[in-house]
Order: C-alpha cells, then structure tokens, then sequence
C-alpha cells in the first residue's frame, strides 16, 4: 500500500469507516498486510476484501491491515459500500476506498473523499 492509498484509508478511518468491531482475542500479523491487534482493541471496519470471505480492510492504532471476522466481534451491521469511480489513477486498484451511503429514517448521509 503507497503513501496515498494509505493517507485515504486513514482519513477514511477517522469517519468511521463502515463499522466498528471489538477484538475478542490477540491477533499477531503474519504478514507486512495483516493487522494485528490485542484482544479488547477496537477496530474501525474499511472493506470487506472481495476475494476472500470473513476477510476485512481495517483500522486499529494508526495501522491499515487485514483481519479475519471471526477474530472479532462486530457491533452492528456494516455500512453498506457504494463504489464510485476515482480519477486518481496512482491509486492500487486493490484496496480502493469508496463512498459510503448511510441510510436512516431521517436521512441519507454519503461520505466523500
């Protein structure tokens, strides 16, 4: 992940991402893309990763990395993502934040980066 791609997820992070979960047990990273964390640690939810089920995109103490769902325990249901198309063509078409449509009964909130 470059510098960019890593300054998006983590703005995107401090607007809470699309979701929150709660580590239920130590996770050591196996890999420079895994995330690790302690149990108790709070993790805010990025992406789901397409190609692998129960894998997530997330946040925890200022690092970006992978995390497998039954690892933690998420809070409510996740945000559902809405893929735009971006401009920025120096961006990994990997790991690519969206925008995110938050749906209430009051309103409706979209996130742009």
């Amino acid at each position: 992940m470059d510098a960019l791609e890593l300054s998006r997820w983590t703005r995107f992070a401090t607007k809470g991402g699309i979701g929150k979960c709660t580590a239920i047990q130590d996770c050591v990273a196996e890999s420079s893309e895994d995330l690790m964390f302690l149990k108790d640690d709070e993790i805010i939810v990025l992406m789901q990763i397409p190609e692998n089920e129960g894998v997530y995109l997330g946040y925890c103490e200022g690092v970006v990395g992978k995390f497998h769902a039954q690892t933690v325990y998420f809070h409510s249901k996740l945000k559902r993502p809405v893929m735009t198309k971006r401009n920025s063509s120096a961006m990994s078409s990997r790991y690519r934040p969206f925008n995110i449509v938050e749906l209430s009964s009051k309103r409706a909130t979209i996130c742009r980066f």
